[in-house]
């Protein structure tokens, strides 16, 4: 039996995580970092929305795709880098996951709006992008907020937490309320959204 276009696009692009050279302890092993985050973006999706588009679909899985290629070191260490960085990746991930859509047999039109959607295209006014925007946010939150709040300080954490809320939608705040975390996590999610 042939693969259908959608499961050649997530073949190729898990084949792509896999490649990842970061390496993190999971249930099943030792396994590359961007597999585990693409398989958890996965995850939150079903749980924002079990009905997503396969484009939407797709979009969550290639996310990161190949971001271990360049790493947040290779800018300068300053907020102009980190936007720089960030802005980068977003194009970069977008012409990879297009690339790769279209390998697939999709039309240009559905690689386009997968690049679309990565690149945050519309945040707010498109579902789609919010969707993926809620997804992202969700797996900060519950798989890398931990590690984060230990590495900046207090008022940093809290402005970080703000943004993010800002950027998510209702669903996404439902959601978010329902992670489990530690004490001092959930305290400085309280201090963050006392004023909002």
């Amino acid at each position: 039996m042939s693969n259908t276009k959608f499961e050649t696009a997530i073949r190729k692009i898990d084949e792509a995580h896999a490649q990842d050279p970061n390496r993190v302890p999971s249930a099943q092993g030792e396994q590359p970092y961007e597999l585990l985050y693409s398989n958890k973006m996965n995850e939150y999706l079903q749980k924002c929305d079990p009905d997503a588009s396969e484009i939407l679909r797709i979009a969550v899985r290639a996310q990161h795709l190949r971001r271990w290629e360049v790493p947040r070191d290779s800018y300068a260490k300053n907020k102009a880098g980190y936007h720089l960085w960030r802005t980068y990746l977003k194009k970069r991930q977008a012409d990879l996951a297009a690339s790769i859509c279209l390998q697939s047999g999709y039309t240009e039109e559905d690689a386009s709006r997968v690049a679309g959607l990565i690149r945050k295209e519309n945040l707010k006014q498109d579902m789609e992008t919010q969707t993926l925007e809620d997804v992202a946010c969700l797996v900060f939150l519950d798989d890398q907020f931990e590690e984060f709040e230990k590495e900046h300080d207090e008022t940093k954490t809290i402005n970080i937490l703000r943004k993010t809320w800002g950027k998510m939608s209702k669903r996404g705040h439902e959601l978010a309320l329902g992670i489990s975390m530690s004490n001092r996590a959930g305290e400085l999610i309280t201090k963050a959204l006392a004023d909002e």
